[in-house]
């Protein structure tokens, strides 16, 4: 274990960790290459299985000479040197699944990848859902589709719809079912019957206004920014991706610097939603604000992500979370009553289409896949529709016109 030390150090340092959080680490090993020692273990022996053991027996009556005892501290520094003793071939890699459904939904990851071209986190998203319907039914067994019947599904689908709150996120139950039962069709299986037994959940879109900011309470949330403080500069910068460019959570969070060229003005957004790669205008208030953080706020990083943590570990890049967290947080400092971050993506939109902007300019900006996406946006313009509204039964004409005018 001890020849390895040097690299568990350095991998620690490479990724941020802070001084103190490596020297517990470390003690963590420390100490359980002392109980191996005691208990007669070998390097070749280390991996979930004893690191579980050392955990689970020996820690709760563990009468060492040592600090390094705190089961949190231990789970990740332990985490950590399997990473790193894998990566230096020490010990066996990390073993697969070797059950059934263990070796379906790899290949089943694998052709949502390659065929399909489906996002990791998408991927992860339906990977989950399944794994959960192959285990209720068949465990560590082989998998059969003609015991499953389309009751089963449902049931399933039922239990699974407590978890989820709007219509919309629930349909991502549905798709990711859908999605494998069309494919296990297509190896041969009879899974058509399965593919109905799950319908979309009623979603009505256009039902109702998208929700945006008043203009009163832009001005509030601007006048809000500028404060001292940790991590301020960072909270500006965010809010001002989110409002000015209408950026994604996840658009921002993926932001790097090599994106923003100074010279030109202009910002090109890499990895989006529509997958492709836009060049957009940075606006001078944005550019003033990410420059101010990149140059008194933001610490020193490996990445080259805009935004970086600003706590250990700062090599690993912020994640949509954490923007929509400062997004939350900057409406609380602003007194305002909001938590949505998607709410200033609405109400850039209803600013474009309030200047005159038509909806395929804001389609553009939006950078929308589908102009049909975009449609929400035209019952915010009021100007527009008042041209194209009838004149309410039994109204006159021209008392429509002149209360138009």
């Amino acid at each position: 274990m001890e020849r390895h030390t040097r690299a568990y150090r350095q991998y620690l340092l490479d990724r941020g960790n802070a001084a103190g959080y490596v020297r517990n680490c470390e003690a963590a090993v420390a100490h359980l290459s002392m109980w191996m020692k005691q208990a007669g273990k070998r390097l070749a022996d280390v991996g979930e299985e004893l690191v579980a053991e050392f955990r689970e027996d020996h820690l709760p009556a563990c009468r060492c000479t040592t600090s390094a005892r705190h089961p949190d501290t231990v789970r990740a520094a332990l985490g950590h040197l399997l990473v790193v003793l894998r990566a230096a071939g020490a010990i066996v890699p990390e073993p697969l699944d070797m059950t059934a459904v263990g070796q379906e939904l790899r290949r089943y990851d694998q052709y949502m990848e390659q065929v399909r071209g489906l996002a990791p986190n998408t991927r992860e998203s339906a990977l989950r859902l399944i794994e959960a319907l192959l285990r209720k039914h068949f465990g560590d067994d082989a998998i059969r589709f003609d015991v499953i019947t389309p009751e089963h599904v449902r049931r399933f689908f039922a239990a699974q719809a407590k978890n989820y709150k709007t219509p919309s996120s629930l349909g991502v139950v549905v798709s990711a079912l859908r999605g494998y039962f069309r494919w296990r069709a297509t190896l041969g299986d009879r899974t058509h019957a399965l593919v109905g037994a799950v319908a979309y959940p009623a979603n009505w879109q256009q039902s109702s206004l998208p929700k945006s900011l008043e203009p009163a309470e832009v001005e509030q949330l601007e006048a809000a920014l500028g404060q001292s403080g940790p991590s301020m500069l960072r909270a500006d910068a965010i809010v001002r991706c989110a409002l000015d460019l209408g950026l994604r959570s996840g658009e921002v969070a993926r932001l790097s610097l090599d994106d923003i060229d100074w010279d030109a003005g202009t910002i090109t957004l890499r990895r989006t939603k529509g997958r492709r790669e836009d060049v957009m205008p940075l606006p001078q208030a944005t550019g003033q604000a990410i420059a101010a953080y990149l140059r008194d706020e933001r610490p020193k990083t490996r990445h080259r992500m805009v935004f970086a943590r600003h706590m250990t570990p700062r090599e690993r890049p912020i994640g949509p979370d954490l923007v929509r967290k400062t997004i939350r947080q900057a409406y609380a400092r602003a007194g305002l009553p909001h938590t949505r971050s998607h709410l200033l993506r609405h109400t850039m939109a209803s600013r474009l289409l309030a200047g005159g902007a038509s909806l395929k300019e804001v389609a553009d900006v939006l950078r929308h896949r589908s102009l049909n996406t975009t449609l929400i946006y035209a019952k915010l313009d009021s100007g527009r529709l008042v041209e194209v509204a009838l004149p309410w039964p039994g109204i006159s004409a021209t008392a429509t016109s002149g209360r138009a005018s």
